[in-house]
């Protein structure tokens, strides 16, 4: 994922509570459902045990562990769409903490034997980790693990509310803080738009992607615990179609390469076809066509959201007229 050249322009926000009670969610209105950040229902399973902290497992050294996860301080326990696991915490040969159990699901028990552990919870990209400690006698607390995590939802028009294709859009999620080599951690690649991530609280810098030249924006979001929060970014950008005619409206010619410059020269596209389509950063460039062993050229201009066709005449001194004509009316 390359990081982004231009800032975000605009960014609407919408924020959904995620309390556990809520009215059923309307089929045009997903996001007021909790679910959307909650993975399909499921009770909590132990899914692997290996004991090997502190010694051989007996009924009578077992000691019951229960787990639970909040999404917030005051909220209540999570049901669903959590993955619990149970770590040593002495480094394997590998270097790693070995992984002693897991459990999916929401609330989560266990049965240790007295000794020293991490125990982690995980919420999608949000999670939680703390020590346990099972003494040789005696109960141990119910282990409460607060997540502070929320949900994000991402889309983006183009101009004030051109719709953009899905497909055609993509966004990464960083960290927002830049490390000494002026890079930002990844968080997650390749989100689709209107899907949800559950991420902790705090602040990410989102980069989107529309196609894939040169139209990039990049915003900073706030995700809030127990919320999620909708994020629209807008792209100052449009979809144009190259075409090589004879005349105006006319057929586009086949076997045609194309280039498309900016206004002081550099290379931002190059590709081959009748009518090759691409998604171009609003400002000025220049259309230069292959064809036969001869060149043609025509400087153009993209404004954001106007979706068009970009013809370069074989009348080289037609290309002229017409960008001159375009000059006039921007």
């Amino acid at each position: 994922m390359r990081m982004p050249i231009r800032s975000a322009v605009a960014v609407s926000f919408a924020v959904a509570s995620l309390a556990l009670a809520f009215a059923p969610a309307r089929a045009q209105d997903p996001l007021e459902s909790f679910s959307q950040i909650q993975t399909p229902l499921k009770g909590g399973k132990l899914t692997s045990f290996n004991p090997i902290v502190t010694g051989e497992a007996t009924a009578k050294n077992l000691k019951d562990i229960t787990c639970e996860a909040l999404l917030t301080k005051d909220g209540q326990p999570m049901q669903h769409g959590l993955t619990w696991r149970v770590f040593s915490p002495i480094p394997a040969a590998d270097g790693k903490l070995p992984l002693l159990a897991t459990s999916e699901g929401g609330s989560a028990a266990f049965q240790l034997v007295p000794g020293e552990y991490f125990v982690n919870v995980a919420f999608g990209r949000a999670g939680a980790t703390k020590k346990l400690v099972v003494p040789e006698s005696g109960g141990v607390d119910k282990q409460v693990m607060v997540l502070d995590a929320g949900g994000i939802m991402l889309n983006a028009v183009s101009g004030a509310d051109v719709r953009i294709p899905p497909k055609e859009l993509s966004f990464a999620i960083y960290a927002a803080e830049v490390r000494e080599d002026g890079e930002r951690n990844l968080v997650v690649d390749d989100v689709k738009p209107n899907s949800v991530v559950r991420l902790n609280a705090g602040t990410y810098h989102v980069v989107s992607d529309y196609g894939t030249v040169n139209a990039v924006i990049r915003a900073d979001i706030q995700v809030e615990a127990g919320k999620l929060t909708r994020a629209t970014i807008q792209h100052r950008a449009a979809k144009l179609t190259l075409k090589l005619v004879s005349e105006p409206g006319g057929e586009a010619i086949a076997d045609t390469a194309w280039s498309i410059l900016t206004a002081s020269g550099d290379t931002v596209s190059e590709s081959v076809g009748a009518f090759p389509t691409l998604v171009l950063a609003e400002g000025s460039y220049i259309a230069v066509a292959r064809n036969k062993n001869k060149i043609y050229q025509r400087d153009f201009s993209v404004q954001a959201g106007v979706n068009t066709d970009v013809e370069v005449l074989l009348d080289e001194k037609a290309n002229e007229q017409k960008a001159a004509a375009e000059d006039v009316v921007d």
